[in-house]
């Protein structure tokens, strides 16, 4: 895993901008702590940020491949795992292809050669990466197909600007720092739009996309997309596919040369994979798998139900370690650390926007991922099961599935990702967020597949599922990258493998709640694994903290921003809405969301100070 960066221009020489180059290159530093490497040519430069995990000692980037008169044809720089890469190693040697390292990357590499941007199809990984071809003075950039490995990239007069993050093109003097409304939208709205970057002129690869860039100009293709598809199978053999699938990639991705260890929080999805796991290491005789969950100190005397927590991870968690005999480590935070100056500074450097939901959940993840990168370099995750099985609440609530917006921002659901309480009015309506996404919510009905004689039912849970996966997943999926990278850790996602993906995404809706629950099918192909509190725990959301400590913190410092008159925020906040927040009692239980308008403000303040960001409004 690995943080690339480059550049092209077709009009400069670039063997002479290495300093620019070498310093967008090093803003992945947190993404590869391991190496680094940049080559260059006239017209291209590839930087790379090195997180060694396979093939330590070799498969050094980029990496080239020359002809026999040693003359480069094609430069790689790649971030990701393609966890099929011993078959296509296998291939392209049948072909004729020599290899001199042990990992994926030269895989890649030899690929290309191969099948040219025919690679994209024949990958089953997460990955991001980029191809110069000397031969035809061409860039291809590639993203995996759910987007777990971001790849942005904005147009420049005579060429492009990459990175794996948008701080990398920001490092380049051409990139401008200006985010105009549909940036802001967003950032304030929660709804992650394929392709859309927050700073204008900048864009992300869509996930399923290449990107190919010449002289002539950019041209994007599809590769892969959700598509509608009969399911035949009954129920019986769809539990023991959804199964069969779940263990060949928990297999495929336990691959590592460093240490390995799965996210355990107690629910399905974690507990599912930790087994799956164990299993995998049992059958090869290997040690037991590591575990690692997280919690409050003192949320043993702390802890309130609340509308959506209605219990703690604990008592789930200890139970998935007895059963798959796990060597689990509990990572306890204490609150106070969550608004450690240092810690919200690394925060907003990893994202370099405002982290704009589920505040406290970033800087926490960033510690929990801190603990876990002391003993282990590659984790497991149970992210994107709910979306894939129908977790959420949204999928069961009838007014959400049936309105004309995407279901977690509906009534009911969207005050969970609210925020914009302290906000001018003016300001707001100049933004237009509800026209901002009746527009993206249409875009994508306009994508949505169809598939001829499906009931109106399935039509609708297909659409519910679509917009899950398109329009919801990448925002968890971006802050489990971000905040693990940030501190040298990969993540990997097993629930997002495209294979598992597309079946599940076409079984009926019937047969996704066939036992009148959330995420029936995957609860009936792991049952066997996990111990029954579990298959029969509701579905409950990463922990947050309940600390009245801390919301006192937040408005502390909010207090600190609205009274400094220089403060880039204040002109976007409206000051009467402010003094009635900060006069509300402590943790007032009719308004438990008051935090989210708190951090809001806070973020915003800090990026705008800190990436000197120019609005365009």
């Amino acid at each position: 895993m690995c943080g690339i960066a480059g550049w092209v221009d077709f009009e400069r020489d670039l063997t002479r901008e290495s300093a620019t180059a070498w310093a967008m290159t090093r803003t992945m530093s947190c993404r590869g702590p391991d190496a680094e490497g940049l080559w260059s040519d006239r017209h291209a430069a590839l930087g790379h940020r090195r997180l060694a995990v396979i093939d330590l000692a070799g498969s050094a980037q980029p990496m080239t491949a020359q002809d026999g008169e040693g003359e480069t044809l094609v430069c790689l720089t790649f971030c990701g795992e393609i966890y099929n890469y011993r078959e296509l190693r296998e291939e392209l040697s049948a072909l004729g292809h020599h290899f001199r390292t042990a990992g994926d990357t030269e895989v890649v590499l030899r690929a290309y050669l191969q099948w040219n941007e025919g690679i994209a199809e024949r990958l089953n990984g997460m990955f991001a990466f980029a191809v110069w071809d000397t031969r035809s003075e061409e860039l291809l950039l590639v993203r995996d197909r759910m987007g777990v490995k971001p790849l942005f990239y904005m147009p420049t007069e005579h060429g492009v600007l990459f990175g794996s993050e948008p701080k990398a093109i920001l490092a380049n003097p051409l990139a401008p720092r200006t985010v105009g409304a549909d940036g802001l939208c967003e950032i304030l709205d929660m709804v992650k739009t394929p392709e859309a970057a927050v700073f204008s002129g900048m864009y992300e690869v869509r996930p399923g996309q290449v990107v190919r860039v010449g002289r002539r100009g950019l041209a994007k293709r599809t590769y892969w997309k959700l598509e509608a598809r009969e399911h035949t199978d009954d129920l019986d053999t769809t539990i023991a596919t959804v199964r069969e699938l779940l263990e060949d990639i928990v297999t495929r991705q336990m691959i590592s040369d460093v240490p390995l260890c799965v996210l355990l929080s107690g629910g399905l999805d974690s507990s599912t994979v930790t087994a799956l796991a164990a299993r995998s290491r049992a059958a090869r005789g290997a040690d037991a798998v590591r575990s690692f969950s997280v919690d409050f100190a003192q949320a043993d005397e702390r802890f309130l139900p609340d509308a959506v927590r209605g219990m703690r991870d604990a008592p789930f968690v200890r139970d998935v370690v007895a059963h798959v005999g796990s060597e689990h480590t509990e990572v306890v935070l204490d609150s106070d650390q969550l608004t450690d100056p240092v810690l919200r500074a690394a925060v907003l450097r990893a994202v370099d926007q405002p982290p704009a939901f589920w505040g406290d959940m970033w800087p926490s993840l960033y510690l929990l991922f801190q603990a876990v990168k002391r003993h282990s370099t590659v984790a497991l995750s149970g992210e994107a099961a709910d979306e894939l099985f129908g977790g959420y609440r949204w999928f069961r609530n009838p007014g959400a599935v049936h309105a004309d917006t995407f279901p977690w921002l509906t009534s009911g659901s969207a005050r969970y990702f609210g925020g914009l309480a302290l906000l001018d009015k003016g300001f707001l309506e100049k933004l237009d967020i509800p026209g901002y996404r009746q527009d993206r919510y249409h875009e994508a009905l306009g994508e949505l597949p169809v598939l001829p004689g499906e009931s109106p039912d399935d039509r609708l849970m297909r659409k519910v599922g679509y917009l899950n996966l398109t329009r919801f997943v990448g925002t968890l999926l971006d802050r489990k990258d971000r905040m693990s990278m940030a501190v040298g850790l990969e993540v990997r996602v097993p629930f997002c493998d495209h294979r598992l993906v597309e079946y599940v995404f076409n079984t009926p809706w019937a047969m996704k709640s066939f036992d009148g629950r959330e995420k029936s099918l995957l609860r009936a192909a792991s049952a066997d694994l996990l111990p029954a509190s579990v298959t029969e725990r509701v579905k409950s959301p990463y922990p947050a903290t309940q600390d009245p400590a801390y919301e006192r913190a937040l408005r502390t410092r909010l207090a600190e921003v609205v009274s400094n008159t220089d403060s880039p925020v204040l002109p976007l906040l409206d000051p009467a809405r402010v003094r009635r927040i900060m006069d509300r009692p402590m943790g007032d239980v009719s308004r438990p969301y008051d935090r989210g308008s708190l951090e809001m403000a806070l973020w915003l303040d800090a990026w705008l100070t800190e990436y000197d960001v120019s609005l365009d409004l």
